[in-house]
Formats: structure tokens, C-alpha cells, sequence
């Protein structure tokens, strides 16, 4: 019941506080992941097996001694303050509605430039439903990583699992793209955040499909997923497009280069209208995924 009442503190601390807006612990992280890169990383992209190990050791190094402190002082009070650190949903919805709001306005360009905080793509050339679609994808996509998967390890291992959880995500976000400098050193990093993910991505799929539009989002989860990209991305964009009925993907300007990606989902072209309703999607799922964690703690006290 203590880690029930841990995961109750740490999502209200998410939903009034958000996101620490100075002195971040994952600043800090991330200073210190770029000084083991430095340190470690040979070459770029070096050697394929070297790097690789590298990469691995570099991950072990800064990730195991922080969640090992974790579950060595475990409490309650800080599985809350840990579970509050590894969540983002309240940023997650402000930077959505940071969107949604120039839009509304007709200022095309801020929201624009506000949508390029949060995807990778060239957003630079997107017209209204573009902007919509682009966001309405990130908010999908960043409810598995920002909410649900946080929530799903902490279940499991209380704030360490949280804290866990939490670096990877973080490690694969900086060291896992395949560009020149990294493709073997963050090969690591990103097989084991795929690896973290592949349950709470099909967990969150579900939950879309629940909450939206059932029948559909299961539909396309089943028949689209596998066409995706992303073995974790796929079920949770698929199902979440069906849920809401809209339909993403289609062609994007990633680093100069126009890529054709699947579409997913079924129904109308994303619109403005649609940012609200992906953020409410998320939220109504964390609120589930909490009163089902209380209820089964208090079935099994």
C-alpha cells in the first residue's frame, strides 16, 4: 500500500508542479552522459564492435550506481519524489497546448517554431494540419515514454524502477540516433530502451484503444503497427490514430530528406481540434493506469 500511496504523491506532484523548471537532476545527467561519451566513445563512428561495448560500459557506468542508490535508501517519500522526476505529463500537455494555441490565433509561424521544441522533423515548411498532425503524433508517441512507461516500472520496482526507466529513456533520447557520431556507440542505449518499452508500448496501446474509439484503434494496431518504423512506436501511434479517429503519418523532412512514412489510423485529416482531444487521451489513461495500481494494491493489502 505504501508504493499505492507513493504513485498517488508522485502523479498530483506531476499534475500541480510539472517539471523542476531549474536545478533539473536530468541536466546534471546529461552533463555527465556527455562527459562519458567524450571519455569513452572512439572514433566516429569508430569501430563497430568497440564502440558498441563502449557504448554499453558507458550506459552501465552512469545509469546502475544511481538506480542502485535508489533502491538502497528506498522509501516512500522518495519512490514519490522519484516517480514525480521521471514523469512529464503536465509538460507534455503544456507544450501541446503551446501549439494548439497559435494555431487557434492563426499564427502560423509560432506555432511552427513551437512544435520544433518537441519533434526532429523540419517543421519549417508545415501549413496548419501539418502543425496539428505533427504535434498530435508527439503527444501519442511521448505518452508511452513520458507517462505510461514511467508508471509501468514504477509497479514493478517502486522509484528505482522509475529512476531506471527514466535514464534510459533519457540515454536512448541523446545517444540512440544513427548518425555518424553515435550509430555504434548508442546502439546500446537504444536496443535497451526498445527493450523497456515493448510492454508499456503495448499496454499504452490498449489503453488508447479503451479510451477512444475500441474497435478501430485495435484494428489498426493490429494491421498497421508492423509497417511502422518503430517496433514500440508502431502499436502506440496506430492505436492511438484509431482511437481518435484521424489518420497520421505520410511524408516528413527529416535533416533535409523528404521521408514517406506509413500512414496510421483511419478517418479525417488532423486539425487543430484534434491537440486537446490527444492530451486528454493521455491524461484520462494515466488516471486509469493509477486507480488500477490502488485498486490491485488494496486487493492484495
Amino acid at each position: 500500500m505504501s508504493l499505492a500511496f507513493a504513485a498517488i504523491l508522485g502523479v498530483l506532484l506531476d499534475r500541480l508542479l510539472g517539471e523542476p523548471r531549474r536545478w533539473h537532476p536530468l541536466v546534471g545527467f546529461g552533463r555527465i552522459a556527455d562527459a562519458a561519451e567524450r571519455a569513452l566513445r572512439s572514433g566516429a563512428p569508430g569501430h563497430a564492435l568497440g564502440n558498441r561495448l563502449r557504448g554499453l560500459a558507458a550506459w552501465a557506468l552512469i545509469v546502475l550506481p544511481c538506480v542502485a542508490l535508489a533502491a538502497w535508501f528506498s522509501h516512500p517519500a522518495l519512490d514519490a519524489l522519484l516517480l514525480w522526476l521521471a514523469l512529464g505529463g503536465r509538460s507534455l500537455g503544456e507544450h501541446a497546448r503551446a501549439i494548439a494555441a497559435p494555431l487557434v490565433a492563426g499564427d502560423l509561424a509560432v506555432a511552427r517554431e513551437r512544435v520544433g521544441f518537441i519533434v526532429s522533423r523540419d517543421t519549417s515548411q508545415l501549413d496548419e494540419n501539418g502543425v496539428a498532425k505533427a504535434a498530435v503524433e508527439s503527444v501519442l508517441e511521448n505518452g508511452n515514454d513520458a507517462v505510461f512507461g514511467a508508471l509501468f516500472w514504477f509497479c514493478v520496482a517502486g522509484g528505482a524502477g522509475a529512476l531506471f526507466y527514466r535514464l534510459a529513456n533519457t540515454l536512448d533520447a541523446m545517444w540512440g540516433y544513427k548518425d555518424e557520431r553515435r550509430v555504434y556507440f548508442g546502439w546500446a542505449a537504444a536496443r535497451i530502451d526498445d527493450a523497456l518499452n515493448f510492454i508499456p508500448a503495448r499496454l499504452t496501446a490498449l489503453t488508447y484503444a479503451l479510451l477512444g474509439r475500441t474497435a478501430q484503434a485495435l484494428a489498426c494496431w493490429r494491421t498497421q503497427a508492423g509497417r511502422w518504423g518503430s517496433p514500440n512506436a508502431g502499436p502506440v501511434m496506430a492505436a492511438g490514430a484509431g482511437a481518435l479517429g484521424v489518420t497520421l503519418g505520410g511524408a516528413a523532412i527529416y535533416h533535409g530528406q523528404v521521408e514517406n512514412r506509413e500512414k496510421l489510423g483511419a478517418g479525417d485529416t488532423v486539425s487543430v481540434a484534434d491537440i486537446p482531444r490527444a492530451v486528454a487521451l493521455v491524461e484520462r489513461g494515466q488516471w486509469l493506469w493509477l486507480a488500477t495500481f490502488v485498486i490491485w494494491s488494496l486487493a492484495h493489502a
